[in-house]
This record gives structure tokens, C-alpha cells and sequence, in this order.
């Protein structure tokens, strides 16, 4: 399978702390093969700061403060047959601010929301308590597979 992953920082971003690109590479790939998906994707990331982490989350879900990962799938018309999965924007300070809460290595916390929000991309949720659960499980048998820790056991 390939995947493409673009990765860009907002202009002003500190890329301390920031994994490199190659390393979400192997988290989106590992999101990807976790839901069984083995055809060519591309999806892009986008890592902001606070504000426009919060411009972009007011706006699109109505929500005015910054989070971790937002998710858009992409839209394409019937019948068209491409690649794209969507855009994440995950933004930094938050997932420093959250693995610092949660006594999470910063690295492992970048991977599990990268996994997140890939699986958002592919259509999976957690709005309903029984789709949170099986997101949830994807989640830790993804990060498993990269020798991370479950990110729920201490929630």
C-alpha cells in the first residue's frame, strides 16, 4: 500500500518537540493497516499553534477553545475514485499541554492522536458509547503494534 503524508507546520510554529514527518508516516500507515484499508491513501497534516487552533475549531464545530485533532475527510463527488483521505490539524500546544496532564511521553501522544484522527478520516467516531468503544479498541491495538501503551488505561 502507499501513502503519502504532507506535513506542514504554521508559519511562527517552534518545531521543538515536533516529530518528524517519517514518523507519522508510520502512525497513519499503522492506523490505515489496523482498519484493513489497503489501497493508496494521502492525506495531509497540518500542525497549528493555540489560536489558530481555536479559529479553526469555532468555526467548524462551534466550539471556542483549541483541541488536540480536528479531522476533515475529504469530499470527493460520486464516482470520483482518488486517493485522499482529508486533512488533520493537530495542534501542538495542546497535545504538549494534554501528554504533560496525562504523564504521557509527548511522542506517544503525537502517535495517538495522528492514529485518532486518521481513523476519524476513514469514518470511524465516538459519539455514540459503542462506537467510542470500538474506535477506542483500533486505537490501542494501532499503538500497541508500535509498542505504545494503551492511552485509555489511566483515563
Amino acid at each position: 500500500m502507499r501513502l503519502d503524508v504532507h506535513l506542514s507546520r504554521a508559519r511562527g510554529l517552534s518545531a521543538a518537540g515536533i516529530p518528524r514527518a517519517d514518523s507519522f508516516r508510520q502512525w497513519a500507515a499503522a492506523a490505515l493497516a489496523i482498519a484493513r484499508r489497503r489501497r493508496a491513501s494521502e492525506l495531509s497534516i497540518h500542525l497549528v499553534d493555540a489560536a489558530e487552533g481555536r479559529e479553526l475549531n469555532r468555526h467548524y464545530r462551534e466550539r471556542d477553545y483549541a483541541t488536540n485533532v480536528l479531522s476533515f475527510p475529504a469530499d470527493l463527488p460520486p464516482g470520483v475514485r482518488l486517493p485522499l483521505l482529508g486533512d488533520l490539524i493537530i495542534c501542538a500546544p495542546v497535545i504538549a499541554r494534554e501528554a504533560a496532564e496525562q504523564g504521557k511521553p509527548l511522542r506517544h501522544h503525537y502517535a495517538h492522536m495522528t492514529v485518532h484522527g486518521v481513523l476519524h478520516l476513514l469514518g470511524h467516531d465516538h459519539l455514540i458509547d459503542a462506537d467510542a468503544e470500538r474506535m477506542e479498541a483500533l486505537e490501542r491495538r494501532a499503538l500497541a503494534g508500535l509498542g505504545i501503551a494503551d492511552p485509555y488505561a489511566h483515563a
